[in-house]
């Protein structure tokens, strides 16, 4: 938290399904308020493929690899979600301009793995790379992990053991300290390419499970059903090393649920937010959930961040005790029911009207809150709009033809509480080769979803 102040950023955009036919590519952008291009992109690296979907990326080393000098972040790691391919980028060299390392064709993970449609990258304290999968490479459900050589990214197979994948996959935590992994859930690669389809919910296509990991046996001990808790997304253990309990985000029944060991050394999970739906009219369903769709830790684990992608808020609660967070912060960036627009809301527990839309030096946001980053200091959040590329032509069409936006939200952390900062905007509707979307942040020296401490 001490460590100094973030002055660039690293983030994937992504130009499928927007109807510009270019590579996705990595965005430098400056973020130092003492410098002439304050708020730019300074530096794309093109991808050399079309349609790859970067989503999510990771680090070769992170803050597992303590007390090892010859770890260091000089890769960041870039996982596709539709292609399956994964782009090794080198940062070290000129981290103004990254380069690219390696490319690692889906074919390769195919044959060595049986796994694709790639999602969260994690370094672990071996020096190996782990990555998460969704699916098999026909587009069924597989949770499964990849495992890379953390200096030859080469594939060395699977983490769990041969048989031994979990239903679903999507996004996982460790803690080493407790023998323990947690993964969560999304949906089948199938299911997902093209849309959400309200019917895929009623079939039971979408996950509701935690699965709780044996970290030195590789396998599965405990399934955890979620009690309201659907399509459990990004989930986070509280950065103590020492922690027996952490966070999940349930983007679609918009609840945060609190796992947690117990005495005996089983795993529970209990609700402890819930965001309630709005009535709706307009709208592709009568009642409007939030869509959590992404949560963060403070490093000193006393702040929980969560953003409502649909509703479009994004929250800070005070997690002092855990088991009954606190809302101390809340400010409203754009979404689906912003005055105007084509939703009008007929009931709603929590605001007396709908928000206003929100214009930032001149730009009308378009879509909502979604990808968030904390500063190490906790007192920056930087915010991007992007879901993934087929949810947000059909839920923000907008978003789309404007491209997505980087905001920075200020942060009180001393009483809480959340100010948009004016003077904050990466428009990545002007980048040159046209609207594009751009996705999750990354600090060249870790930051709170990147860091596990063992």
């Amino acid at each position: 938290m001490k460590g100094p102040r973030e002055k660039i950023v690293y983030l994937p955009c992504i130009y499928r399904n927007t109807g510009t036919e270019a590579p996705d590519y990595l965005a430098t952008v400056d973020v130092d308020p003492q410098s002439p291009q304050y708020c730019q992109v300074i530096h794309r690296l093109p991808m050399p493929n079309m349609k790859d979907e970067l989503h999510h990326s990771g680090w070769n080393a992170c803050s597992s690899c303590f007390r090892d000098s010859t770890k260091s972040r000089t890769k960041l790691v870039l996982p596709s979600l539709i292609s399956s391919r994964i782009y090794v980028v080198d940062v070290a060299l000129e981290p103004r301009a990254p380069k690219l390392h390696k490319i690692i064709e889906a074919s390769d993970i195919h044959s060595k793995c049986g796994l694709a449609n790639l999602h969260t990258s994690h370094c672990l304290a071996s020096g190996e790379v782990m990555i998460s999968a969704l699916g098999d490479p026909k587009g069924n459900a597989k949770g499964g992990f990849v495992l890379l050589d953390g200096e030859t990214f080469e594939v060395k197979g699977t983490w769990e053991k041969p048989g031994g994948a979990a239903p679903m996959g999507y996004d996982f935590w460790y803690q080493p300290r407790h023998n323990v992994m947690i993964s969560t859930e999304w949906t089948a690669p199938n299911v997902l390419r093209d849309g959400f389809n309200p019917d895929d919910v009623k079939a039971g296509l979408y996950g509701s499970h935690l699965h709780v990991w044996d970290w030195h046996r590789h396998e599965i001990v405990q399934t955890l059903p979620l009690q309201d808790g659907l399509i459990p997304l990004e989930i986070r253990f509280l950065h103590n090393p020492d922690a027996t309990q952490g966070f999940v985000g349930c983007a679609l029944s918009s609840n945060i649920q609190r796992f947690y060991k117990n005495e005996g050394g089983t795993w529970s999970v209990e609700k402890v937010i819930q965001v309630p739906p709005k009535k709706v009219k307009g709208w592709m369903l009568p009642e409007m959930p939030g869509l959590i769709t992404d949560i963060l830790l403070s490093l000193d684990d006393r702040f929980l961040y969560f953003s409502n992608w649909l509703h479009g808020d994004l929250r800070q609660y005070d997690i002092s005790n855990p088991k009954k967070p606190r809302l101390t912060g809340q400010v409203f960036l754009g979404g689906s029911i912003v005055k105007g627009g084509p939703v009008q809301v007929l009931e709603d527990q929590e605001l007396k009207c709908q928000p206003e839309p929100l214009v930032v030096k001149g730009k009308r946001v378009a879509g909502g809150p979604q990808m968030i980053q904390l500063s190490l200091d906790g007192k920056r959040i930087y915010v991007t709009t992007s879901l993934y590329s087929a949810w947000d032509k059909q839920f923000y069409p907008d978003l789309i033809r404007e491209g997505s936006v980087m905001l920075q939200i200020d942060v009180n952390t001393v009483q809480g509480g959340l100010k948009l900062n004016p003077n904050f905007l990466v428009d990545f509707g002007k980048e040159p080769l046209g609207a594009a979307l751009a996705h999750e942040v990354r600090y060249p020296g870790g930051d709170c979803s990147s860091e596990i401490w063992i």
